[in-house]
């Protein structure tokens, strides 16, 4: 009898057991313990269909094709069917579509919500990675609000004094020392000097950021270059510097520690910075960076984690004819009635406007892995990362 009685007690345990996974499995919404979202900017499905063929040919996939989930984003700004940097990677960090010139501020100039914002406020940790200028406006269009996208003393500023994130790593140190200390503040201010006396450890080179123990709570500020960092063909100028697949793999090593899970953005800046210059190749180049900073993110972030990977506004019009003799290059500069270089086969060109690459009106694409990503598909607005974001938090 007491055996029996043993085993209904076991068998009533198991059911209750089962009945509770079930519940939560049916129930209870599950959220991805870290979120990363990478902007390529400039990247549209031209972009990706001529890196893969530059990276290893039309039939060698990249890491960004082994995401299950894709969309295309209509990326509009709220004043012109072409945003610009600004107003881009503000509708990604707000969900809100602002004017072109604005970072974090809607018409009436008032202060809107952005998404690293929310993330601390649901007990996560924040970080964001760029390898431009922090004060760039793809990367302060998630800490700052202002009407001025280009007063980049005042986008510092607001970073050290208002920013709250965590993990800040990217180029630009002299938008945070004056000019006494071979900055370009006209203030005065070292607003490293700053940061340390609030708590941040600062590091300023590779063998630095990689000394950053990952054993404890971290307030870390990485700046690595006066300027942006190097690209991907300076080897000499990136000796002591972190490429973008370090920083990425350094910023979820420390974000992980927290229990509450983390928000990282990363932004691949210099892909712009290359295609504006109408530097096909070396915008290639950087695309290929972005892939493998991917590639690490999900390695590191596991199978508990969410990634997403989208552009913010398309460049220039990257493409790969078939004539001249297969040649690549960005066809928008400031003459259309100029066409491509001569080149040799399969090698990449630029196109022969003297003027910078602009912004065209071509959907830029998403890719997405990990709990919510499968929202991703069809034709969305810009502004639904955001919302995805939010609703995985």
């Amino acid at each position: 009898m007491k055996w029996r009685n043993q085993l209904l007690a076991l068998f009533c345990l198991l059911v209750f057991l089962a009945f509770g996974v079930f519940y939560f499995r049916t129930w209870v919404v599950q959220k991805p313990f870290g979120i990363i979202l990478f902007i390529g900017e400039g990247l549209d499905s031209n972009r990706v269909a001529t890196a893969r063929v530059y990276a290893g040919g039309p039939d060698t996939p990249l890491t960004l094709d082994a995401l299950p989930y894709t969309a295309l984003l209509k990326n509009y700004s709220r004043d012109s069917a072409t945003p610009d940097q600004a107003a881009a990677a503000t509708a990604l960090a707000t969900g809100v579509k602002v004017n072109n010139g604005t970072i974090g501020v809607d018409a009436d100039g008032r202060a809107l919500e952005n998404i690293l914002d929310l993330a601390r406020q649901s007990g996560r940790m924040t970080g964001i990675v760029t390898n431009t200028l922090l004060t760039d406006a793809t990367a302060a269009s998630f800490y700052a609000h202002t009407t001025a996208a280009e007063n980049r003393e005042d986008l510092a500023r607001e970073l050290v004094e208002k920013g709250e994130i965590d993990v800040v790593l990217g180029g630009g140190s002299a938008d945070f020392l004056p000019t006494g200390k071979g900055g370009r503040r006209t203030d005065g201010e070292d607003l490293l000097l700053e940061l340390r006396s609030s708590g941040y450890d600062v590091v300023q080179n590779l063998e630095e950021l990689e000394a950053v123990p990952r054993w404890r709570a971290v307030k870390l500020f990485g700046v690595f270059s006066p300027a942006e960092l190097a690209f991907a063909d300076e080897d000499n100028a990136r000796a002591d510097q972190p490429r973008l697949a370090d920083m990425v793999r350094r910023s979820i090593e420390l974000l992980q520690f927290n229990s509450g899970g983390y928000l990282l953005v990363v932004d691949a800046g210099l892909m712009r910075k290359s295609a504006q210059e109408n530097k096909s190749e070396l915008t290639l180049m950087e695309t290929v960076e972005l892939d493998r900073a991917i590639s690490l993110a999900l390695e590191y972030a596991g199978t508990k984690s969410t990634i997403f990977v989208c552009g913010d506004v398309s460049i220039g019009g990257m493409t790969r004819m078939a004539q001249p003799q297969e040649a690549t290059g960005l066809a928008s500069g400031p003459d259309p009635e100029r066409t491509f270089d001569e080149v040799a086969p399969s090698s990449p060109a630029a196109a022969v406007h003297a003027q910078p690459a602009q912004n065209v009106t071509n959907d830029v694409v998403a890719f997405g892995n990990g709990l919510g990503a499968d929202a991703l598909h069809g034709t969305l607005e810009s502004t639904a990362i955001f919302q995805l974001i939010r609703d995985n938090l």
